[in-house]
């Protein structure tokens, strides 16, 4: 049985997903990448290969994600796209009429919109964290609450205070000043739940036409208080999907998959990559004005991949 293999390598987590040939998924992993992207991914496929059917053979893989080149020259990619494309052909899998799909994840967020099955339009967050789930992450550690709790606390609100979610300096001190005032806990949660989705609404999804059948994935779907405050606040239901947290590894399968059955043919390393040697470094060009950074990855002592450049200059051939 053939199968396709999708990487998605994100600041805060590397996800490995194994698509059969009609779409099911029969490996998801969501792994912290901890900084070591290579690591991570490396890990990843080690568990992946013991999870495989000895009947199942890897016809093509795809990456995406912000460490998508890093996968893809170690993996033999077919194809590396990027985020927004990666989740919208997931989402369309799913949920074939979506309009509109919510991302967050750890240390990003984006909206895409989607019309008659094509993205017209998105947006991401540029430079405040108040909108992700590391957000989330340090009112957790605050509060002294493990954030998997998170969500069922705040539907546990009755009176949910208005906690300033602009910014995150500001919202730990107002949500300090409403512990002062003695808020219970289930109300200042549900108050930092509507606040992150004010934020992303306000910046993120700021002139968007947001349309039903509405889509919400990342690692953040899983907070069913986040889930309820978009739901207040777009005044519609939102579909979380069940592999919500690895929906862009699922997108880049598809479209490995979409690639092969073109070409024909796969240029996977195989799973023994995941025992070989990896290092990378950079360097910034003196060609020309530029100045470009050039990141480069050795695979043992020979360079197998460069990007960076605004010019084919040090690409590999």
């Amino acid at each position: 049985m053939k199968a396709y293999l999708g990487i998605d390598v994100g600041s805060v987590s590397t996800n490995i997903v194994i698509l059969s040939e009609a779409g099911a998924v029969l490996t998801g992993l969501y792994l912290r990448t901890m900084g070591r992207p290579i690591e991570a991914i490396q890990a990843g496929l080690r568990e992946a290969a013991a999870s495989l059917p000895k009947d199942v053979e890897i016809a093509g893989v795809g990456t995406t994600g912000s460490g998508r080149y890093l996968a893809g020259v170690m993996a033999g990619a077919d194809v590396i796209k990027n985020e927004i494309t990666a989740h919208a052909v997931a989402a369309s899998m799913l949920v074939p009429d979506v309009q509109t799909i919510l991302e967050i994840g750890g240390q990003d967020s984006k909206i895409i919109i989607l019309r008659h099955g094509v993205v017209t339009d998105f947006a991401m967050n540029t430079v405040c964290a108040a909108g992700t789930g590391s957000f989330l992450d340090q009112q957790a550690a605050r509060l002294n609450i493990p954030i998997t709790r998170f969500g069922e606390l705040a539907l546990q609100s009755t009176h949910p205070v208005r906690i300033a979610g602009r910014c995150t300096v500001f919202a730990e001190s107002d949500m300090i000043h409403k512990q002062q005032m003695g808020h219970p806990l289930p109300d200042i949660i549900n108050g930092l739940c509507e606040a992150l989705v004010r934020n992303y609404l306000n910046n993120v999804g700021k002139g968007k036409e947001i349309l039903p059948p509405v889509v919400f994935q990342g690692g953040v779907a899983a907070n069913v208080g986040i889930k309820a405050a978009f739901e207040r606040a777009l005044g519609m239901p939102v579909l979380v999907p069940e592999h919500h947290k690895i929906m862009g590894a699922i997108g880049a399968a598809k479209l490995a998959a979409e690639e092969v059955s073109q070409t024909g043919r796969t240029g996977f390393k195989g799973f023994a990559i995941a025992g070989l040697s990896y290092h990378t470094r950079s360097f910034e060009c003196d060609g020309c004005p530029n100045a470009c950074e050039i990141a480069e990855i050795y695979e043992g002592d020979r360079v197998i991949g460069r990007w960076g450049g605004r010019c084919p200059r040090w690409d590999v051939v």
